[in-house]
């Protein structure tokens, strides 16, 4: 059985595997730092499960930031429609590109 883990980033949840590169909301941290994620919502150690009640106790996950970057524009568009009234936006959210080293 594999091995992995779910932690909370950023108001999300993320399934992470031992090498694997995330994309998760921006953190205030530089290229090339590391961070470490102490809300680890559930691991799965071959046939050992552990869940958290929210959070396991004493369970951390090491990353490394490769990329602080932007993700591609969206465009938000209004329309009323008998006014001529039309209003166009676009918005590119920011992001974290992390791999993980440990779980």
């Amino acid at each position: 059985m594999a091995k992995f883990a779910i932690i909370d980033t950023g108001g999300k949840q993320y399934l992470t595997h031992d090498g694997e590169t995330l994309s998760i909301e921006k953190l205030p941290v530089d290229e090339g730092g590391k961070v470490v994620f102490d809300k680890v919502l559930l691991t799965v150690d071959g046939e050992t499960i552990t869940v958290g009640k929210p959070y396991i106790v004493g369970v951390t996950i090491e990353a490394d930031v490769l990329k602080q970057g932007r993700g591609r524009k969206i465009r938000i568009m209004r329309y009323h429609s008998k006014t001529r009234q039309r209003r166009r936006q676009g918005h590119r959210q920011p992001f974290t590109q992390v791999k993980v080293k440990s779980l």
